[in-house]
């Protein structure tokens, strides 16, 4: 046969597979929408099968579900950033961390998507205000949010003959004299990831020095080196020195930690809501078993500041099916049914003011009444930090839970190396 009609015939046949691939690409660009999310088994990541299931249900549009693990995502989808291989629709902390994602360039603007579901009605204006604008523009589809407060094993603190709950500082240390005096380890922490260390730090720190202060110590603007920021490290030693927490806490991650209280083994732990998650998840009933009360006051004349985060979604800006992730990102915020469960599983209080309150155990009604009656709610330290400034401080906190004796030169070397970041 001709060579030259043999090539012909393979041209074809590699421009026909082109071809077919281009339409399967097309396909998928149309009918999938691929998405990445920290909300894994122990944080609630059931919630999201229902919604996936629905959006296929109305849209016929399939949802390419990749979870990471929550440590893994904080580095992990800024990888995928740097190499421009993002999902069409990824999960976010509101804060510094959108913020860093925003600065890049990755991201679209929602505000005709805003706009045309009139979200305004929708979304808590707070939570909008704080959580959703960076650079001027909407980024960010908030999914839930949650408050750091101290939850406890209601039946340790009666055994105990702990009555009332603490509202001051003197009222706390006092009633943690009595339970280790009754032989129980007040509180239970697991800062194996480091993380769960921040909330001591933010509300000794808020309660402490107040709010304008904090924002100024996040933004680069004051030192750790400070009279504000020793006198809050200063209680936090106190209160560890005086045998309140647990042994070796660098040990346990934030779920150890919750399993110790749900066991009797400690009394207490400083945690986010999502706990509530799950210890239901693991048979617990509010107000039975569990209970929390708000971090006391320090100093009466500083104002009483709420701390937590905002879980939200956020849009590729080169995704290959944008419609589609928008859709996907209205469903999630619009549907009360679909926020009532995912509250419910994922421990969170939602951002769509149409959820009843109803919808709530009594733990997580007066949760969302702390953080409405609350001077002000920020975004917990490491959210408020950039990524490259909150590592610091997260080692910071490690290293203080792991023994470190001498604050002042801890403070020393974490305002050197939080400087240095600032910079990068």
């Amino acid at each position: 046969m001709d060579p030259w009609v043999i090539l012909r015939r393979c041209g074809t046949a590699v421009l026909a597979s082109a071809l077919i691939l281009a339409a399967n690409v097309a396909w998928a660009a149309e009918n999938e929408v691929t998405i990445m999310h920290y909300f894994t088994a122990d944080i609630g990541g059931a919630g999201l099968h229902p919604i996936f299931d629905k959006f296929k249900k109305e849209t016929g549009i399939t949802v390419v579900d990749s979870p990471i693990g929550h440590e893994d995502y904080k580095t992990g989808i800024l990888v995928r950033a740097a190499g421009n291989s993002l999902p069409d629709i990824f999960s976010e902390w509101a804060g510094a961390r959108t913020q860093f994602v925003v600065d890049t360039g990755k991201l679209e603007p929602l505000d005709a998507l805003w706009a045309a579901q009139k979200l305004d009605s929708v979304v808590a204006k707070p939570v909008a205000a704080s959580a959703t604008i960076y650079n001027g523009k909407r980024y960010l589809i908030p999914i839930g949010y949650h408050y750091a407060a101290v939850f406890y094993n209601a039946k340790v603190l009666k055994d105990a003959g702990v009555t009332t709950t603490p509202k001051t500082w003197d009222e706390f240390v006092s009633m943690c004299k009595t339970l280790k005096g009754k032989g129980v380890t007040p509180f239970a922490l697991g800062t194996k990831n480091r993380w769960p260390g921040q909330f001591w730090f933010d509300y000794l720190l808020l309660r402490t020095a107040g709010p304008e202060y904090r924002a100024k110590l996040v933004a680069g603007k004051a030192s750790y080196t400070d009279p504000e920021v020793k006198k809050a490290m200063a209680l936090w030693k106190d209160i560890v020195d005086a045998g309140f927490f647990g042994e070796n806490s660098n040990a346990d991650d934030w779920t150890d930690a919750a399993d110790k209280v749900a066991k009797g083994q400690a009394a207490m732990t400083l945690m986010g809501t999502w706990i509530t998650g799950y210890w239901t998840q693991n048979g617990l009933k509010a107000v039975e078993d569990y209970d929390f009360f708000d971090f006391p006051t320090v100093d009466p004349s500083v104002p009483r500041v709420a701390v937590g985060p905002v879980d939200g979604f956020v849009i590729s800006a080169k995704g290959k099916n944008l419609e589609g992730a928008e859709k996907l990102a209205t469903l999630i915020i619009s549907d009360v049914d679909l926020q009532i469960n995912w509250a419910k599983t994922q421990g969170a209080l939602s951002p769509n003011v149409n959820v009843p309150t109803s919808a709530y155990t009594p733990v997580m009604e007066r949760a969302k009444e702390s953080v409405a009656t609350a001077a002000a709610f920020n975004f917990n330290y490491d959210l408020a930090n950039p990524p490259s400034v909150a590592d610091v401080g997260l080692n910071m906190f490690a290293k203080f839970m792991g023994g470190t004796n001498d604050i002042n030169a801890l403070l020393e070397e974490t305002q050197k190396e939080a400087a240095d970041a600032f910079k990068k």
